[in-house]
């Protein structure tokens, strides 16, 4: 599968910030940082010139493009992705690392091109609050699973029956490989999206996608978490909290608790 690669030149935190969760929207699902630029990816079937131009200019970036192929990312993406730790609660990592630090659970990635590779601020927010939620027993929906990274943590918390959905085929792929390299048991998963699951109701809900899919499947996860069940999202900005919390309350969920890290926030709501 061929990907373009597009190197946007800055140094501005803020700015990379802004452009990932513009790009996510746009279906760019892979995202590397370097001393000096922003590397974005997205499936050569998808990517869109006009819009890519639109977006550099909007915020004026000057960037290059480059096509690159499935296993030059992967290499790629070996070479710089490091171990991340969050708190002393979860260390996400690959094969290829020394478990230099313990902490309470450990999950074993397969580094591939995927927005949950655990560096992302959603990411390490979404990891970090779900502590506070009892997963002991329960059901759960991964929606946009990603690499997998909330999924697998959900059953090493106790979930006894997890859903991974996503509609990605290289995440798909990948969720399959690290599944079975952290020994999970209580994972099945699907490749499409909501309306392609058969109905049915879960315990919680991750959801870590970006505003626009959190909008547009609003009702659908409303309607599919039980009475107090709960529901965690991200993949947000704070600009997005009111026009989500809004949506959240129309579609019936109750607000708990917002969770924010820079510029990105967490949501958590109850039914």
């Amino acid at each position: 599968m061929q990907y373009q690669k597009v190197i946007f030149h800055t140094t501005e935190a803020s700015k990379r910030e802004i452009l990932i969760a513009r790009l996510s929207i746009e279906g760019y699902d892979g995202f590397e940082e370097t001393d000096d630029a922003l590397l974005a990816y997205i499936g050569t079937d998808n990517y869109d010139a006009e819009t890519l131009q639109l977006i550099a200019d909007e915020y004026t970036l000057p960037y290059e493009i480059e096509t690159v192929g499935q296993q030059n990312w992967n290499a790629e993406w070996e070479k710089n992705f490091q171990p991340v730790m969050v708190d002393d609660f979860c260390t996400i990592r690959a094969d290829f690392h020394n478990l230099e630090v313990h902490t309470a659970h450990d999950i074993i990635i397969t580094p591939k091109m995927s927005f949950g590779t655990g560096h992302h601020a959603t990411t390490r927010m979404m990891v970090s609050n779900m502590r506070g939620i009892n997963f002991a027993g329960t059901s759960v929906l991964d929606f946009g699973t990603g690499t997998g990274i909330l999924a697998i943590l959900a059953e090493k918390l106790g979930a006894a029956d997890i859903l991974a959905v996503d509609n990605d085929e290289w995440a798909y792929e990948n969720i399959l490989e690290n599944i079975e390299r952290n020994d999970c048991h209580h994972i099945i998963t699907k490749q499409g999206s909501l309306e392609h699951l058969p109905p049915r109701q879960y315990d919680v809900i991750l959801a870590n996608i970006n505003r626009h899919i959190l909008l547009q499947y609003m009702d659908d996860m409303f309607a599919a978490t039980i009475a107090g069940g709960k529901l965690l999202m991200s993949g947000l900005l704070a600009e997005d909290e009111a026009i989500i919390k809004d949506a959240a309350g129309k579609a019936g969920f109750k607000f708990l608790r917002t969770d924010s890290y820079n510029n990105w926030i967490c949501l958590e709501y109850e039914k």
